[in-house]
């Protein structure tokens, strides 16, 4: 089933108050009326039977029946408010009683069983009455007393109000309706909006956004928090766009090497010694691929939110002095001087093991390739303040400082040539700046070009875990 725009669903909602809303007032409005015209009515019976009872304070205390029959004939068989009047004694018998109520006799209770004052309302001879019966005592007698009046004028005007709201609560009804759905029509008319450019927008135009709107309510942060999401999405694209686009060119290389090597080996018969040289290279571009591919798989692993780290209280002073005893053998054979300044006190943080251990190589290998005989590499880890800090300083060729803020985006390198010469892939530093981030710390490089330079690690310190004491 089709369901209703949320336009239509608004003004059949606004309808459908707004009809509860007229039935509850006309409802209300006509009961108000029915009581303030019938106390007018009641207020008229009212004042006649004051009129009674003071007649009757004006008779002889001694009084028969018979002479208050002939006063009340005299009196009010000839007024006309006595048209509607009956009034009996204690012992039920007729004092007075008008040619009216003698033709259309109404009362329900004997005179004994009435205590409080009672409202009726009747109909007779086509037209509408309100009687009122009451208990009287005057000059120490008790007397019962039906009067009342016409209501026609009451039930009239209480018919017209009726229907007049009968005819005028549609036509209310229709403008609502019309008017509900010109409001909600235009209160949703940026949603039209943002839709028609929403739908403009796709692979090839992310950059484009969504109309701004300056509504100053849930649409205008609707559509903000929308266009924040655009701007996520195009930088998330641009990413995963150049991740593949620099993946895809980072290995053609290798692989074209690889080809073109072991074509110009099975072009002719060669020596052993040439075959040898040609599977050294081949062997050399396939470990740097296979390099490639690992670290490509790890970023993707961490873009995905997949790689799995295993956070535990880590002591720095042991992994940065295991890390810096199998460099010392690298910096031997590449002619490099290699020192370390490990603080001796324990310096936990919470982290991964391995990744943290992946940082230092990936900073010590940064600063071995970059740094020619004969130079110097230092390895330095210090506590200030809540931070541990590690320092990884070199006397190599150092980096520009236009180059220093993108030296730890992926695929990134400095000098190219020199990088591939020496396997760099331009992915370490981005996959350090990761395990960083994701252990809460920050990364920063001093340098300038031809004086070395110097990464900086910051990590935040834990609380030495307790040891469980051994059980004897």
């Amino acid at each position: 089933m089709k369901r209703f725009s949320i336009g239509v669903r608004l003004t059949l909602w606004y309808v459908a108050i707004f009809a509860v809303g007229e039935i509850v007032f006309g409802a209300g409005m006509w009961f108000i009326l029915r009581a303030n015209l019938f106390d007018i009515v009641d207020d008229g019976v009212e004042n006649q039977i004051e009129d009674v009872k003071t007649f009757l304070a004006t008779q002889k205390k001694d009084a028969t029946i018979a002479k208050l029959q002939e006063e009340f004939a005299e009196i009010y068989g000839i007024e006309h408010s006595g048209d509607f009047l009956a009034l009996y004694s204690e012992d039920g018998e007729v004092v007075y009683q008008s040619a009216f109520l003698r033709a259309h006799p109404a009362m329900l209770l004997p005179p004994s069983k009435i205590s409080d004052r009672i409202y009726r309302r009747r109909r007779a001879e086509g037209r509408h009455f309100r009687f009122i019966f009451q208990k009287l005592n005057v000059n120490g007698h008790n007397f019962t007393i039906e009067m009342g009046a016409p209501s026609d004028d009451a039930i009239d005007t209480l018919h017209q109000f009726r229907n007049y709201l009968l005819m005028f609560a549609p036509l209310l009804l229709l403008v609502a309706a019309g008017v509900g759905y010109w409001m909600s029509r235009r209160a949703l008319s940026p949603v039209d909006a943002l839709v028609s450019t929403a739908r403009e927008i796709g692979g090839a135009n992310l950059s484009s956004r969504l109309q701004e709107l300056e509504t100053g309510d849930e649409l205008q942060r609707l559509s903000d928090t929308l266009n924040e999401m655009l701007d996520r999405i195009e930088t998330a694209f641009q990413r995963v766009t150049q991740f593949t686009a620099d993946a895809s060119h980072e290995l053609r290389t290798p692989v074209s090497l690889i080809r073109t090597e072991a074509e110009l080996a099975l072009r002719r018969s060669r020596a052993e010694v040439e075959y040898k040289e040609s599977f050294r290279h081949i062997l050399l571009e396939a470990e740097r691929t296979t390099s490639l591919i690992e670290q490509l798989l790890a970023l993707a692993r961490a873009d995905s939110g997949r790689e799995e780290l295993h956070i535990q209280p880590v002591d720095l002073r042991s992994v940065m002095s295991s890390v810096a005893d199998g460099w010392r053998q690298v910096s031997t054979m590449q002619n490099l001087q290699f020192t370390t300044s490990i603080s001796d006190q324990s310096t936990f943080v919470l982290g991964d093991e391995s990744l943290l251990r992946r940082l230092a190589d990936i900073l010590l290998d940064n600063a071995f390739k970059y740094t020619p005989a004969p130079g110097s590499v230092h390895l330095s880890l210090e506590q200030h303040a809540e931070n541990a800090v590690i320092t990884v300083q070199d006397s190599g060729v150092g980096i520009a400082e236009e180059d220093q803020q993108k030296i730890f985006e992926r695929f990134y390198r400095v000098d190219k040539a020199r990088s591939r010469a020496q396997g760099g892939t331009g992915l370490g530093l981005a996959i350090a700046q990761w395990i960083v981030t994701q252990h809460r710390g920050s990364i920063t490089v001093e340098s300038r070009r031809g004086e070395g330079a110097s990464f900086r690690v910051e990590l935040p310190l834990t609380a030495m875990p307790v040891q469980n004491p051994l059980v004897v």
